[in-house]
């Protein structure tokens, strides 16, 4: 196995994110705001190659998958520090629960993430499926789920890509923060869409 991915939420996008991992056959471990002692039934559920952290724990991996509803981004990042990790931004800025997307003045809501992890780079995937299709295998009618990802660091985009496409995924690389980010997020033409990628006559 790689390195561990690092998961910063437990619900229900974070122990999909964590299936997913394990689908791509890398250990995880993972962390919520109450601490390990509280994910017994969740790593055990989860099974073998997850383990429970502490958040500053899971930061430490080098991919860093954040998990977390949009009100809660601020409280999970504010004291953990960065250096290079790749996290992955899987939130969605909305309000609950009428999943109305929050205002956010212009950016996209991984601009603002990334502000609140100065040192790493910020991948924005994995928030245009429900958990329970990330939670799944991504092989589905001969084809494979299509997964988007977007970033301003092509090697992040990259380690991303690899990384979902080891679990299943065919990733599609759509720009940087801003512009795929904006096409990702809540209200964007890319979200809630189930895409399934058939293999080419050639293939």
């Amino acid at each position: 196995m790689d390195a561990p991915i690092g998961i910063i939420g437990a619900g229900r996008l974070g122990q999909a994110l964590a299936r997913t991992a394990q689908r791509a056959d890398r250990p995880v471990v993972i962390a919520n705001s109450r601490g390990p002692e509280s994910l017994t039934a969740v790593v055990e559920t989860l099974g073998a190659g997850t383990t429970a952290g502490t958040t500053r724990e899971a930061a430490r991996c080098p991919i860093v998958a954040l998990a977390v509803p949009w009100a809660g981004i601020h409280d999970a990042l504010a004291e953990l520090s960065w250096s290079d990790q790749v996290v992955i931004d899987a939130t969605n800025a909305v309000l609950l629960p009428s999943l109305e997307p929050v205002p956010l003045g212009g950016l996209t809501s991984s601009e603002i993430v990334a502000q609140l992890v100065p040192g790493a780079r910020v991948v924005k995937a994995a928030n245009t499926l429900a958990a329970d299709v990330l939670a799944a295998d991504p092989r589905d009618a001969g084809g494979r789920r299509v997964l988007f990802v977007s970033g301003d660091d092509a090697d992040a985009n990259g380690a991303v890509g690899e990384l979902f496409d080891a679990a299943g995924f065919v990733p599609i690389d759509i720009g940087d923060l801003a512009s795929g980010g904006r096409m990702q997020q809540a209200g964007g033409p890319l979200a809630g869409h189930n895409l399934v990628r058939m293999p080419a006559p050639w293939e």
